[in-house]
């Protein structure tokens, strides 16, 4: 199986909204305050996941501007797969006691990326750092994901991911967990308390076993996304995911 290798055009793309050029002066403008609530509910989700690894692989972790440095630190060696050279550098300049090693697999170009992904890193944990929600597109979501969790199964690995996003702002931020198999309908009015409430599908609502933690990510003034948390350990293979 020959692992598929970033094309030259998505590592070449500063400018996507998601990630690049624009993504880094949003972080720029908003990390201290507007994105603060956010962060601080990722680094509760990462302190809660302890996967009996020493090796961490990070899928899409951008410029790690939603990463804990004392979380990171507790693996001997960490991988990311980051097709953004700017948020290469940038994560590097952000965490200058840790190393990251950098590589090319691209594992959303095919619905057997992630069989790809298991091999090429066989000792690692893995997370997928909101990027799940952002990288698939319609014609084969389904199937990737599906292939993700037969490749992963048995392995230590977690993601938090892009449920919906909307223009509407929530008018409750606080964090909550929900059973498998709750209606997207009931986790949306935790957050928005509207008649009506008109949203982007991520595609990625309700595909993963297991309990579901839940948190809004308000990019911009203009821009709330409901993101969600699942992890997964080797000895607990759906584990529960608190809020």
């Amino acid at each position: 199986m020959a692992p598929t290798q970033l094309p030259a055009g998505r590592a070449a793309s500063l400018w996507l909204h998601s990630g690049g050029l624009i993504y880094h002066v949003r972080a720029l403008r908003y990390r201290q305050r507007l994105w603060r609530p956010f962060c601080t509910q990722a680094a509760r989700w990462l302190d809660s996941w302890h996967p009996p690894a020493q090796k961490l692989l990070i899928v899409g972790p951008s410029a790690g501007y939603t990463l804990s440095g004392a979380w990171l630190a507790r693996f001997q060696r960490i991988d990311v797969l980051e097709p953004d050279p700017l948020a290469r550098w940038l994560l590097g300049r952000r965490f200058p006691r840790l190393q990251f090693h950098a590589g090319t697999l691209d594992c959303f170009a095919a619905p057997d990326g992630p069989a790809q992904l298991a091999l090429a890193y066989p000792d690692h944990a893995i997370l997928f750092a909101n990027v799940i929600g952002q990288m698939l597109g319609d014609t084969h979501e389904t199937e990737w994901l599906g292939a993700l969790q037969i490749a992963l199964r048995g392995r230590n690995w977690a993601t938090y991911h892009d449920v919906i996003s909307t223009d509407t702002p929530p008018a409750c931020t606080r964090a909550v967990t929900h059973a498998a198999g709750a209606p997207l309908e009931e986790v949306l009015r935790d957050f928005w308390q509207v008649a009506a409430l008109s949203v982007h599908d991520h595609g990625t609502f309700g595909v993963l076993p297991g309990d579901t933690g839940y948190a809004v990510w308000s990019i911009t003034p203009h821009q709330h996304h409901l993101v969600a948390w699942n992890a997964y350990c080797m000895m607990d293979e759906w584990s529960s995911a608190p809020a």
